[in-house]
């Protein structure tokens, strides 16, 4: 008379065991959301840029407040600027550049891990990490780029898909047609964060007179701070809404 009641028992077991389990799977998928949010403020003479940075690349989130925190970026150059592409900058050789030197090759002597994500992409104000042409496609430990970029056709954006084997979602494919963006860089440079405030800034810096190298003429330097918020008050003062999977 007792048999029924230990086999119910153990069908318990096994049901609040699989729900536990799914539970656990389903929060692990979700980004860790903290109380407030490190923004990244960049001062220029042009004005001021805001990044908030993903917690969905994490090495590259840490290093890079690591290095703002430490002041590592304050003086050095945008030193790479293309309209209607990107402005790069960190690299630590522009620091004390002279005029016309050749720069792109600084770096703080060390790698981060490429974290590629498909919900990450290059659309326009993306936040993305320079490289070499190293074969893992690990990222530089300093120099970054903001994507300024251009809006592109159905027949564009299929063709950089056909060519790079990178599938773009409806959403993705909408916004780099109304918005812009750069498609063909998807999954082969690290995007970890983006600009919610001061493209028009970025947009500036994108058209000021460059030389053969794409350095500007006229030299654009770059401040740096770190600032922490809460998502609410972020979404308030900068009007940004944090997608479901941030």
């Amino acid at each position: 008379m007792k048999r029924p009641y230990g086999i119910l028992a153990l069908m318990l077991v096994f049901l609040f065991t699989g729900v536990a389990a799914r539970a656990q799977d389903k929060a692990s998928q979700k980004p860790h959301k903290k109380g407030k949010e490190p923004l990244v403020f960049i001062d220029t003479d042009y004005g001021q840029i805001v990044l908030l940075l993903y917690d969905l690349a994490p090495k590259h989130k840490e290093n890079f407040l690591k290095l703002a925190k430490q002041g590592f970026y304050d003086g050095l150059l945008f030193h790479r600027v293309i309209e209607h592409f990107v402005i790069q900058g960190g690299d630590p050789d522009s620091r004390n550049a002279k005029a016309g030197q050749l720069l792109g090759d600084g770096d703080v002597g060390y790698r981060i891990d490429a974290e590629f994500d498909a919900r990450l992409y290059h659309k326009r104000g993306a936040v993305g990490a320079a490289r070499d042409n190293n074969p893992e496609k690990a990222s530089s430990g300093c120099q970054f780029y903001i994507v300024q970029g251009k809006k592109l056709t159905d027949e564009q954006i299929a063709a950089i898909s056909k060519r790079t084997g990178v599938q773009f979602t409806p959403e993705q494919i909408e916004t780099y047609k109304t918005v812009g963006g750069i498609p063909h860089l998807d999954q082969n440079y690290t995007v970890f964060g983006e600009v919610i405030a001061g493209m028009e800034v970025v947009d500036k810096i994108a058209a000021v007179e460059t030389d053969a190298n794409d350095r500007p003429k006229q030299d654009v330097r770059m401040r740096m701070k770190v600032k922490k918020m809460s998502r609410k008050k972020i979404e308030k003062r900068f009007g940004y809404r944090f997608p479901d999977y941030l």
